[in-house]
């Protein structure tokens, strides 16, 4: 069956009545982490919230006032997922997200326009797309796609835009002739009802399943915004349509003028001013290392050179690295002297090196790396990691003191 935020797309509300209402959980990820959420899976007589299908991410909305988390399709039904029970024979009014549901509209029709005259044009046949949260790919089967072919493209499918070419949707039965003639990567094995065609008048027929603009004219604009090499010899071209054309160039126009004040000079400048700063940075990096390493050496001879020297040396930089602490403990004799050191925010994260005699360095190493709630590994007198926090640098700089008064009692 066809539902009706097929049969009209541009429907916001419609009032229809709870099929069924069963318990149900949902997987989702949230921050990096997988949850499961308990809730209900609910059929409706009808619905204007899209399942996702055909490259087109799923309705948002509300049925009465619960909201609805996620739709699915299964076989002619569509599932929607929402936290709190409905009550079967109950009417409801359901709502449609309405800018995320214009949204996917703009980029779906964007993406059968571009998708046929890429292959009108060029003969470029689309394997696959998505429909992301910012921006849109299109697959290409070509290993490559010229700058010039682009801005032909992007020309071309403007010029439809502008010409108010009309979308019409058909419904045709799985055995009519027509469907043959029809664009088509196949139909899911648990479809079930009418064939769905997307005919954008003189221009395409495409079975699917998805919501789509009645006029091209709806699309407002299409940028194409540049390719990115594919898998298997394939192209995919990235694209916005309608208006996330229009917040790409809010944003745009806002990093510009931000720019303009932190550079202090023009946009048609910046590439060069950020060059030029880039190079400067380097420049200053390698000047930088090249002091620390004199600074390392320099601290190791001070060490060495004092009279009065202990059996342990430690030393806190905020400035450093790996490299830093491993010249001062190599210009150090480590076979008699217990070598601690850290680099990083004194109360924050960074590095350390507990380098000395191999028996002693293996049974504190451990006890510091605690300590310091870090990671890390050691081996040949060398215990080094990075520490999670070196607020309580001191306990273990006093750990070393107290083990190595204890060795000479």
């Amino acid at each position: 069956m066809a539902f009706q935020c097929q049969r009209d797309c541009y429907m916001k509300e419609f009032i229809t009545s709870v099929v069924s209402c069963c318990p149900a959980e949902l997987k989702q990820e949230v921050n990096g982490k997988k949850e499961i959420l308990k809730g209900f899976n609910v059929i409706l007589q009808d619905t204007v919230l899209f399942p996702e299908g055909g490259g087109q991410p799923d309705d948002r909305g509300l049925i009465g006032e619960v909201p609805v988390l996620r739709v699915t399709r299964q076989g002619s039904d569509a599932v929607h997922f929402v936290s709190s029970p409905l009550e079967v024979g109950q009417e409801v009014r359901v709502k449609v997200d309405w800018e995320r549901r214009f949204d996917h509209m703009q980029q779906h029709s964007g993406q059968h326009l571009i998708t046929a005259l890429a292959d009108t044009m060029f003969g470029y046949k689309t394997t696959s797309w998505d429909l992301g949260r910012q921006r849109s790919t299109i697959e290409l089967d070509t290993p490559s796609v010229k700058a010039a072919q682009l801005q032909e493209l992007e020309e071309a499918v403007n010029e439809k835009i502008r010409s108010h070419v009309p979308v019409h949707v058909q419904l045709l039965s799985l055995d009519d002739p027509a469907v043959e003639k029809v664009r088509s990567r196949g139909l899911p094995d648990d479809h079930a009802g009418p064939i769905r065609i997307i005919d954008i008048e003189g221009v395409d027929a495409n079975m699917c399943c998805g919501t789509h603009v009645t006029n091209l004219s709806h699309l407002q604009v299409i940028k194409l915004l540049g390719t990115e090499k594919g898998k298997k010899n394939k192209i995919n071209l990235i694209f916005l349509a309608g208006n996330r054309v229009l917040k790409y160039s809010e944003k745009s126009y806002s990093t510009e003028r931000s720019l303009v004040s932190l550079l202090k000079t023009g946009p048609d400048e910046h590439v060069e001013v950020v060059d030029k700063l880039q190079k400067s940075v380097k420049l200053l990096q390698k000047t930088n290392l090249s002091l620390l390493r004199d600074m390392a050496v320099l601290i190791a001879q001070n060490f060495k050179n004092n009279p009065e020297r202990g059996n342990i040396f430690s030393l806190h930089k905020k400035e450093g690295d790996n490299e830093f602490m491993n010249i001062i403990a190599n210009e150090i004799n480590t076979e008699e002297t217990l070598v601690f050191l850290t680099v990083g925010e004194e109360k924050g994260p960074g590095l350390f090196l507990l380098a000395g005699p191999s028996g002693p360095v293996a049974e504190l190493g451990p006890r510091i790396l605690e300590i310091l709630q870090g990671k890390g590994a050691g081996k040949n007198g060398r215990f080094q990691g990075k520490a999670n926090s070196l607020a309580r640098r001191e306990e273990a700089e006093a750990l070393l003191r107290q083990h190595h008064s204890s060795q000479e009692e």
